[in-house]
């Protein structure tokens, strides 16, 4: 992966959390302007695939709503208590959504198996149509997270829910259109079962990131070896690299504290100048703290 992909200046930083911070918002009116008609609806009709469908509307807007929050109270300033700010809090709402969605995938896998041996009456007519109401609310929902910043946890989240939710909507679909052609009730938990499998492979991706940046892991495109063997070539007054420690603080944000030795009679201030610029440049990190050290021979 390239390391370029991943550097962002102040400025364009700024920017794209703006832009990913208006698109969650939209999202999130879209999705509780439709949650209350979902929830009626999926009660109403007696429908697993649809009631799933409305507890991922609910979990989605409560989901929406603490990613949102998380894009604003990383606009605030850091303070002498939290010296990075609180752009942390996005990875925190990233893990929450994600656990948030495995446990929603372990209530809808209890209560499919449930109905396969107690099969419960659907009204497919309403079924279909609040289904088909609310794959369109979710593809807009979907399509306003999918296009903003692809590096953003805290987006990745959100829109996990809402992809679940877009899935719950098809198979609620299907389902309703199976039923209403051939009464078979079965395929309503059988649909809800796959849906459910398919959200929990990304719901698992988003906690497994979330959890390494919050235990302090090293960006995963990172090779720290490879890094100090790229800095002595690259930097020629560089003779060695260690005590090399890099981690995120955002997905989209890496840090990095290491010690350098330098020929003796290298200037200090332009080999830290060069290496902050390579680190910067070749390897993602627009925020290296280097201990500069002098050779003691040659």
């Amino acid at each position: 992966m390239g390391a370029g992909k991943h550097h962002h200046g102040e400025h364009s930083h700024a920017k794209t959390t703006d832009d990913n911070e208006r698109r969650v918002l939209w999202a999130m009116i879209l999705t509780g302007l439709f949650m209350v008609a979902e929830v009626v609806g999926g009660i109403l009709s007696g429908s697993l695939a649809l009631i799933a469908d409305a507890v991922h509307m609910l979990t989605d807007f409560a989901a929406l709503t603490l990613s949102w929050a998380a894009f604003r109270a990383a606009r605030k300033p850091h303070d002498e208590k939290r010296t990075y700010g609180y752009h942390r809090f996005q990875v925190l709402a990233a893990f929450v959504n994600g656990l948030t969605m495995v446990a929603v995938v372990g209530w809808i896998l209890m209560e499919a198996v449930r109905r396969f041996f107690d099969p419960v009456e659907i009204l497919a007519t309403p079924m279909i149509v609040i289904a088909v109401l609310g794959l369109m609310v979710n593809i807009a929902a979907f399509a306003l997270l999918h296009s903003g910043s692809k590096d953003n946890l805290n987006m990745q989240g959100a829109a996990v829910h809402v992809l679940g939710d877009l899935l719950g909507s098809v198979a609620a679909i299907a389902a309703g259109v199976v039923i209403y052609m051939t009464g078979w009730l079965p395929i309503d938990p059988l649909l809800s079962v796959l849906v459910a499998l398919l959200i929990l492979r990304s719901a698992v991706a988003i906690v497994r990131k979330a959890a390494h940046i919050l235990l302090e892991g090293a960006p995963e495109w990172l090779d720290v070896e490879a890094l100090r063997e790229d800095l002595s070539k690259a930097i020629p007054v560089v003779k060695d690299v260690h005590h090399v420690h890099a981690w995120m603080l955002t997905q989209e944000r890496a840090l990095m504290t290491l010690h350098a030795v330098i020929d003796k009679d290298a200037d200090p201030a332009a080999a830290l100048t060069d290496i902050q610029k390579h680190l910067q440049a070749a390897h993602g990190v627009d925020h290296a703290t280097v201990q500069i050290e002098i050779a003691k021979n040659g």
